[in-house]
């Protein structure tokens, strides 16, 4: 009798580009997919350790799993997983920890599905981490997320990343070409390019440390592949987001006017002590030839508020340089202490209740600046990729530049590409719109 399995992704692109890569591997008559909402034999839960949040998050994924089946043999993997596997591993109702190499050979760990009283580990060390697995995300989604790279070789003060996925390492270029191919047959309108530090695309490419290929070259190859209406590239480092791939994305027919570039401080004090590669004066030189390319270009910044150090001055700092630059939306992260990186060693701490408000002003702040961009689109015409969730009647999509629309449910639109007018902001702050074309494909 076949077993019933289900998943559940906890954190980013990269973790989704993977899940939907092993899940693949659960195929014939052994295993049937389900929902996560739905009684299965199996759950594997994808976990994230970025911020202290994430981990309270899988303890509550894992009870909701055992409300749906008590006898439900439940696996761990991820960055959680990899970082803290004996933490996991005694968590009530958790039978099985598989690290970052092992992950991805999922099926050998599951020839003993009865429950444990605490979980089995099967864990390296971060060090063997050194190979590929390419990955990427179909089926649930009218975009796919392709993952090209993984690992980082950054020693930024505050992340566990480079303890919990290793060193800096790529696909080859072939392969990510394939791959995109491969999507691009599954009638998949938009890619999401995904990794830990993309913009490091091409080190360790062959099995070795230096550049085979750039993040440019990559860009260059992709906007060749036949079948994609449009490539989006995700976080990519100020320092190594170059002019060249802002000058390529301005003239280019697929990738998108949309960046996502972290800054994390606005405060050169602050960006030293978090072991950042780059000063604030840098950022505003991106964004100002962002904006130049490509006037409408939307351009999303994460942030960390609370890092240690941080004075009520460097906040306003940071405050006051998000105010006057010219950017779309904000990734606020309140900071958290992480076990075995140097900033949970540094002194002068900042209180929780401050962390807490100086987290609540920037997302007022990002609330201002969205609602000011998506305005300043009103007017436009734009492609909007509508997507084929149905919530509470309506349906949703973003423009090509980012701009989150929506409109009432109508599953004959699921996955279509539209050219349409913005014409207003509703009461919740979402765009309306009305079809000047549509280009219905099957």
């Amino acid at each position: 009798m076949n077993k019933r399995v289900a998943f559940h992704t906890l954190g980013c692109k990269l973790n989704f580009s993977e899940t939907s890569t092993i899940a693949r591997q659960f195929t014939g008559e052994a295993f049937q997919r389900v929902s996560f909402d739905a009684a299965a034999d199996i759950y594997v839960i994808n976990t994230c350790s970025v911020t202290e949040n994430a981990d309270k998050q899988f303890k509550s994924i894992v009870r909701q799993a055992l409300k749906l089946n008590p006898d439900a043999f439940i696996v761990a993997i991820g960055c959680y997983a990899q970082l803290k596997p004996r933490e996991i591993a005694s968590l009530q109702g958790v039978d099985l920890v598989l690290g970052a190499t092992e992950k991805f050979n999922i099926l050998a760990y599951l020839d003993d599905l009865n429950k444990k009283h605490e979980g089995v580990i099967h864990s390296c060390e971060i060090e063997e981490a050194n190979f590929y697995v390419g990955s990427y995300a179909i089926g649930d989604r009218t975009r796919a997320f392709l993952k090209v790279q993984d690992g980082c070789d950054y020693k930024c003060s505050f992340c566990t990343i480079p303890l919990a996925r290793g060193i800096s390492r790529s696909d080859t270029l072939e392969n990510v070409l394939d791959n995109a191919r491969n999507i691009a047959e599954q009638n998949i309108k938009e890619i999401v390019l995904t990794g830990v530090n993309i913009g490091d695309y091409g080190k360790g490419e062959n099995g070795n440390k230096k550049h085979d290929h750039t993040f440019y070259d990559l860009v260059k190859a992709l906007e060749k592949v036949e079948g994609i209406e449009r490539i989006r590239i995700s976080s990519v480092e100020p320092n190594l987001l170059r002019d060249e791939i802002i000058d390529f994305v301005a003239s280019s027919k697929i990738f998108v006017p949309h960046f996502h570039i972290p800054l994390q401080s606005g405060s050169d004090k602050i960006l030293k002590l978090m072991r950042r590669r780059y000063q604030r004066s840098l950022y505003t030189k991106k964004v100002k030839q962002i904006k130049a390319n490509m006037p409408d270009a939307c351009i999303g910044v994460d942030v960390i508020v609370g890092f240690p150090g941080e004075t009520d001055q460097d906040f306003l700092e940071t405050y006051t340089f998000l105010n006057e630059l010219d950017i779309s939306y904000l990734h606020v992260f309140t900071y958290s202490e992480r076990d075995n990186t140097p900033a949970s060693q540094m002194p002068d701490t900042v209180l929780p209740e401050v962390r807490k408000k100086r987290s609540k002003m920037l997302r007022g702040l990002s609330a201002k600046k969205r609602r000011a961009y998506y305005e300043s689109q009103i007017g436009a015409r734009r492609k909007v990729l509508l997507e084929g969730e149905n919530k509470k009647g309506y349906m949703y999509g973003f423009t090509e530049n980012y701009v989150r629309l929506r409109t009432p449910w109508d599953p004959e639109l699921v996955n279509s590409m539209l050219e349409v007018e913005l014409t207003e902001m509703d009461e919740e702050g979402m765009v309306r719109f009305k079809i000047l074309e549509t280009s219905l494909q099957e």
